[in-house]
């Protein structure tokens, strides 16, 4: 490994600013002068390709269909692998996902799964105080110095190193800014800040240990956006001293335009790629975004979108084909079930769905899985250590797969129940509200819901909601009720009631969490994302 050359401490750059009261630990002056060369040697860069995505989303507005790109057919169709795995990252059977508290961190490494993706993302809502206690407890985890105890006295303490999970930090999406960290007053993308700030202070106590740094990629739609990835990163281990490829990553396949450049993604991120992952639940959602205006592609309720409807069944076995042909992971997709206490056979039944799901994957050939709970990690690797003899499945070729544009975007057949439309509008109530009180990953009805499993929800209301416009007739519940504006507003109205006494995360801004979703629900265009317009609330 190279030298590292501690740089003198730099001049207060007045351009930078953070909130008064930050830790000066965590961004000094150095770590403030290393973020804002990310972003100006990148947010321009950023800027015009979230610009491209809305032209690309203008078209398919216009009645355009997403594609595989002729320009690129050369990659898809040349031989070339990815660079080889690193030992950390060859057995990934079992990974645990979930948010960057200390308590969770703890009960994750400690979990016994292979991996945990400490998530900055979907599982995080991004308040200051949320992100820099992330920051620190990751730091602490990787010095082995992190500890916590509980309101009630509870002690956590981390297990010995050789005992934990591999790390693996998913970052913000494109998308998002960090309004708390300006510079020249603009706000830092929020990608830049979580991946930056992490890679300053553990990179190199990770690459001595031969653990990374390691990231979980997010909502990337293109190949550009994955090669922006690339030149960060590149000069991220220039800058701090590391070997060229040290920092490698994983890419979710959690957007539609995403899966026409699977292979594409992985020629650009080649020499740090690790695998794919099959986002399923953001995938669902961007479908719906997708073809927000395409009424011959609405989904049914969500409980009805599995992974056996026909565009998801493509979707997840063209990763596999995809993945095994270039040397790299095939990784499945999230179960959301948590256990049921109480319900034996309710119980039962939902780890029955499980055991199902990840029966499905592993005989697909996908090499690990995610869990959002450590009670479901027993059962998930049984399942693969059952069926997957060795560290994974990259000699499962799929061959057999032979999937289309026309696959990937095959119209699903199903009803909309009256409990369907109703648990949307509870799902994203709740959520919201307890995202705007700073809790990102809540349990709802037996289920782990976070921002992608919410966006689901939204985006169906809206989509519904919207199916009668340009003169189409409205959609009807299995019922025949219609689904319109006064239908959602009588739900609405008999939330609060319903929700009273119970003990919810956020239960004090429900109000205001209705009112979100009655503006989003009712605006023209469907949002991109609900996290843009409740950031503005966050503090």
């Amino acid at each position: 490994m190279n030298a590292v050359v501690k740089p003198a401490p730099p001049i207060e750059d007045p351009r930078i600013t953070v909130p008064v009261g930050t830790p000066a630990d965590l961004l000094d002056a150095n770590a403030r002068a290393f973020l804002a060369d990310l972003h100006d040697r990148f947010d321009a860069r950023r800027l015009a390709l979230l610009a491209t995505r809305r032209s690309r989303q203008a078209a398919f507005d216009a009645g355009a269909l997403p594609d595989f790109r002729t320009a690129t057919r050369s990659i898809r169709e040349s031989e070339w692998r990815v660079a080889p795995l690193p030992a950390a990252l060859r057995d990934r059977r079992v990974e645990i996902t979930g948010p960057v508290d200390p308590k969770m961190v703890i009960n994750a490494l400690n979990s016994g799964a292979n991996c945990y993706m400490a998530d900055f993302e979907d599982s995080t809502s991004p308040t200051w105080d949320n992100l820099l206690t992330g920051q620190r407890a990751l730091r602490e985890a990787i010095d082995g110095t992190l500890a916590f105890t509980s309101p009630a006295g509870k002690r956590y303490a981390l297990k010995p190193e050789d005992q934990r999970a591999v790390l693996i930090v998913r970052p913000r999406g494109w998308h998002l800014d960090e309004k708390h960290v300006r510079i020249d007053g603009a706000p830092m993308s929020g990608a830049l800040f979580d991946a930056g700030l992490f890679a300053f202070h553990n990179a190199h106590a990770l690459a001595a240990k031969d653990r990374g740094p390691y990231f979980y990629i997010p909502k990337l739609q293109s190949m550009e956006e994955a090669q922006l990835w690339d030149d960060v990163l590149a000069h991220v281990e220039r800058t701090l001293g590391l070997p060229a490829g040290q920092i490698r990553v994983t890419v979710l396949i959690e957007t539609l335009p995403a899966v026409f450049e699977m292979d594409e993604i992985l020629h650009a991120l080649k020499d740090r790629i690790a695998g794919l992952n099959c986002g399923r639940w953001d995938y669902i959602f961007s479908y719906l975004k997708t073809f927000r205006r395409h009424r011959d592609r609405v989904l049914p309720e969500r409980a009805q979108v599995t992974m056996t409807q026909p565009f998801l069944k493509a979707y997840s076995e063209l990763l596999v084909q995809t993945c095994h042909r270039r040397g790299a992971h095939a990784m499945g997709g999230m179960a959301a079930q948590i256990p049921i206490a109480g319900d034996d056979a309710a119980n039962d039944a939902a780890m029955a769905r499980v055991r199902a799901d990840k029966l499905r994957e592993v005989t697909a050939g996908h090499d690990g899985t995610w869990v959002a709970h450590p009670a479901l990690i027993p059962l998930a690797k049984q399942i693969f250590d059952e069926r997957m003899r060795g560290p994974h499945q990259h000699a499962m070729t799929r061959d057999d797969v032979l999937v289309d544009r026309d696959d990937l975007i095959a119209p699903s057949i199903g009803t909309i129940s009256r409990g369907g439309f109703d648990g949307n509008v509870e799902v994203c109530v709740r959520y919201i509200a307890a995202w705007l009180d700073g809790n990102g990953c809540v349990p709802i009805h037996h289920m782990m819901e976070d921002a992608a499993t919410a966006e689901i929800a939204r985006a169906q209301l809206w989509q519904w909601l919207h199916y009668a416009d340009d003169g189409h007739a409205p959609l009807h519940l299995d019922d025949g009720t219609a689904i319109d504006e006064a239908l959602l507003d009588r739900v609405l109205l008999s939330l609060p009631s319903k929700l009273a006494g119970q003990a919810i995360p956020g239960a004090a801004r429900v109000p205001e969490a209705i009112a979100l979703l009655e503006d989003l629900t009712h605006r023209d265009t469907l949002e991109d994302f609900l996290t843009l317009p409740a950031y503005a609330r966050l503090d």
